[in-house]
């Protein structure tokens, strides 16, 4: 379970806000599965022109497809590994292979409970669609580790400089010899969360995130340690060197390039078709979360952050992880060097420790900015050059270069209650179902 680590990210948050760990006040009934799938042309919505589709793709359906859809309708119902509660409420699983989608499918429902939660009726419920818009969490680490790349890119900033060298209100005891490559390499010992509650505004909240003190004992550089309070500090060190807020960043310097529509933060602004937002949590404190950020403190800090706060289809995540598949560009249009891409996806922490108390088994292996080589989620798909990233409502893109595979698996865990189950399961029964 992600217990531990979204204890350590509420920490300092006011308990109305994290409303985390309580069970459900009702006892749900469940309904039958609802399951979709679309060929790739018959999908609606605004990003349709960004996704490409020929005759090739629609009459050669993947052989796993079968397989993929089965083991995401399961999960659709308590399970013998998830025998309490259904694993997700809905999912979307999409598939590229050698630049072509092979297959998306949609499963159950985008909303199914309301505030409380309670199991709404089935005239209320929403079926999720295969272009159904995401908050993708964690996976938002990946767009800004491509915008500080692209930094580096410009010349503007070094890879192994010191933080403190472009962002001078990054102050305290050992933080003088912080990299950005450890920053995105999470090498950084700072800690997973940072204290952004009990300030008059976000100017005070945004210091305490750059005086976040390093963990106890910890020093840069030497051991990987989960850290979104490294990406926040990248999404400032985003914002000074572009002139730009970050959500304006992404869109001008990513999503608008690549023909990512559906892609940004706070999606209440620009979705015109709410019935495509996917819900999140549903519980008390909050009430039902649909459009809003997920993640406690990205809310606090207005919807925009450099660890949280993107929300996405499927196909637009895909595009990213095929643009990296191909060395930083897609459809001629390219966004890092290639040489920067092979920077990020070689495994920069080799011999290097881990401390992961959700994940004890797992390696240091990492990237600048994406994960590599974990079979805790990636399944029998895990290799030395699979890269990827989760999110912590339910969300993962994995890209297998050896298959020239790009895997988008976006489900809404987190609805109603994020405690009812591990996504790691889902995702590996997933990817297992594609490897084969």
């Amino acid at each position: 379970m992600t217990l531990p680590r979204r204890a350590v990210l509420a920490a300092g948050l006011a308990a109305g806000l994290a409303g985390c760990g309580r069970a459900a006040s009702t006892t749900p009934t469940w309904g039958e599965p609802v399951a979709t799938s679309e060929p790739l042309a018959a999908a609606a919505g605004p990003s349709a022109a960004a996704r490409p589709t020929t005759a090739a793709t629609r009459s050669a359906p993947a052989p796993y497809g079968a397989k993929v859809k089965d083991t995401l309708t399961k999960y659709l119902k308590p399970t013998k590994d998830n025998p309490k509660h259904p694993g997700y409420a809905g999912a979307v699983a999409l598939v590229m292979q050698d630049g072509s989608t092979r297959m998306t499918t949609a499963v159950g429902h985008a909303l199914r409970y309301g505030a409380g939660p309670v199991d709404l009726p089935a005239a209320k419920r929403v079926a999720m669609r295969t272009d159904s818009i995401f908050d993708l969490a964690s996976l938002t680490k990946v767009y800004t580790a491509i915008l500080t790349l692209q930094l580096v890119d410009q010349g503007k900033i070094a890879l192994d400089a010191p933080v403190l060298k472009y962002l001078p209100d990054f102050t305290g005891a050992g933080k003088d010899k912080i990299t950005v490559a450890m920053l995105l390499a999470h090498t950084s010992a700072l800690p997973v969360g940072a204290k952004v509650t009990g300030f008059a505004g976000n100017t005070a909240r945004w210091q305490s995130v750059m005086t976040t003190p390093l963990v106890k004992g910890g020093v840069p550089g030497t051991t990987f340690r989960y850290s979104s309070t490294g990406l926040m500090v990248l999404g400032r060190l985003v914002e000074k060197f572009t002139g730009k807020s970050l959500d304006k960043a992404l869109r001008d310097n990513l999503t608008t390039p690549l023909g990512l529509k559906d892609t940004g933060f706070q999606p209440l602004k620009w979705v015109a078709d709410k019935q495509r937002l996917v819900a999140t949590d549903a519980r008390t404190s909050r009430g039902l979360l649909r459009g809003t950020v997920h993640d406690d403190v990205c809310n606090t800090l207005g919807g925009v952050a450099g660890h949280a706060g993107v929300f996405g289809t499927a196909r637009d995540v895909a595009v990213i992880g095929q643009m990296l598949l191909n060395g930083g560009t897609y459809h001629g249009k390219r966004i890092l060097s290639a040489a920067t891409v092979k920077q990020m996806l070689t495994d920069v922490n080799k011999g290097k420790p881990a401390i992961d108390a959700e994940r004890p088994g797992r390696s240091a292996d990492h990237g600048l900015g994406v994960e590599m080589n974990q079979p805790w989620f990636m399944g029998k798909l895990a290799s030395a050059t699979a890269f990827g990233h989760t999110g912590f409502t339910g969300t993962s893109l994995l890209v297998v270069p050896a298959r020239q595979t790009v895997v988008v698996l976006l489900t809404n865990r987190a609805h109603p209650n994020w405690s009812w189950s591990n996504p790691d399961t889902h995702r590996v029964a997933v990817h297992n179902a594609i490897a084969g």
